[in-house]
């Protein structure tokens, strides 16, 4: 089974079609919904884990561009600025899912992208706002 954590940004035009329900019925995935940002009129983004067969979820991931969604891997839009670290590691004990953790011998700070779930705990407990995510 294959997993991905993506942003789904919505024309306006489509905010009010079932997009998500079609990519569960019609092509077998479940859809995670991490966090969601929908406002009438306006571009709307959905930040969701999508995980299905991968020939289901690149046949879902095709039909949701060909309806004309901009669809970009979560790790582009969260940034996680090393040379602003001071490895205070504040954000660490924020982070619910362990994307940001120090490891203990040398006192260091990493981000692991594919654990983030872009739910910005981080952001205000930074004092040098090395942490920055696009929303």
């Amino acid at each position: 089974m294959a997993t991905k954590r993506l942003v789904f940004n919505f024309p306006p035009h489509l905010i009010d079609q079932p997009v998500t329900y079609q990519l569960i019925t019609e092509h077998n995935l479940k859809i995670n919904i991490l966090r969601a940002r929908i406002t009438p009129r306006e571009w709307g983004r959905l930040v969701v884990e999508v995980s299905g067969k991968k020939q289901n979820l690149d046949a879902g991931l095709q039909f949701a561009s060909d309806l004309g969604l901009d669809i970009k891997p979560l790790a582009q839009d969260v940034q996680w600025d090393a040379e602003k670290c001071i490895a205070c590691t504040a954000c660490c004990s924020v982070c619910p899912t362990g994307a940001l953790s120090v490891t203990r011998q040398d006192m260091q700070v990493s981000f692991d992208h594919d654990k983030c779930i872009a739910c910005e705990l981080c952001i205000p407990v930074c004092p040098y706002e090395a942490m920055q995510i696009e929303f």
